[in-house]
This record gives structure tokens, C-alpha cells and sequence, in this order.
């Protein structure tokens, strides 16, 4: 089992950029496909970035490629979401997520963080 808990969430302005952090506990970080999603109001949760085991690969939601990048570090049992060109649409709240396997991460993943609020104004 392993503990997330999610930080650097915040209220900023259209075209600012932010960088949300997941901190890991519990067992082996990398032995965990991790990844981002979101959910915003009213609005069913969906798939931000995923990061594999080593970082070496990424993937994206169509809505964030080009804007945000997923990095993991495997000595700090962290995993980084750089959001950059932020847009109002972007607003939820983010959830740090890890799975055993990249399509589980996609299908929903095994565990979840209490998420961090992103607000975007324009």
C-alpha cells in the first residue's frame, strides 16, 4: 500500500503556471506507475499525465500536451506536475494517483491522494 498526499495547488490568473508535488509513502515508490487526474465541478474525473516506473516515459490528455509536464523522482518518492500556460478550463481539483500498471493508472488507478485545488481566473 502506499500513501499520497498532494501539495501546490492555488489561485492564480490565466497564463500563470503552477507546480503541484505528491509525496509517497509506504511501499516501493517505484514500483508504481504514477500519474495526475482532476475533477472539476459538476464534471466526471479524467486522465491528466501519467510518468512509468523509471520516468523515462510520459504520457497526456490531449487538453494539457504542450502545457504540463509529469516528472518523478525516485530518491525523494515524489512525483511533480508542471502546469504551465494555465487556462480557466483547468480549474479542479487534482488528484496524485499511482497503479501497478499503466492501464490501470488510465482505468482509475489503485491509490489516491486527498487531491489539491487549482483555480484558474481569467
Amino acid at each position: 500500500q502506499v500513501q499520497l498526499v498532494e501539495s501546490g495547488g492555488g489561485l492564480v490568473q490565466a497564463g500563470a503556471s503552477l507546480r503541484l508535488s505528491c509525496a509517497a509513502s509506504g511501499r516501493s515508490f517505484s514500483s508504481y506507475v504514477m500519474g495526475w487526474f482532476r475533477q472539476a465541478p459538476g464534471k466526471e474525473r479524467e486522465f491528466v499525465a501519467g510518468v512509468s516506473f523509471s520516468g523515462s516515459s510520459t504520457h497526456y490528455a490531449d487538453s494539457v500536451k504542450g502545457r504540463f509536464t509529469i516528472s518523478r523522482d525516485n530518491a525523494k518518492n515524489t512525483v511533480y506536475l508542471q502546469m504551465n500556460s494555465l487556462k480557466p478550463e483547468d480549474t479542479a481539483i487534482y488528484y496524485c494517483v499511482a497503479a501497478l500498471t499503466t492501464p490501470r493508472l488510465k482505468s482509475g488507478g489503485d491509490y489516491w491522494g486527498q487531491g489539491t485545488q487549482v483555480t484558474v481566473s481569467s
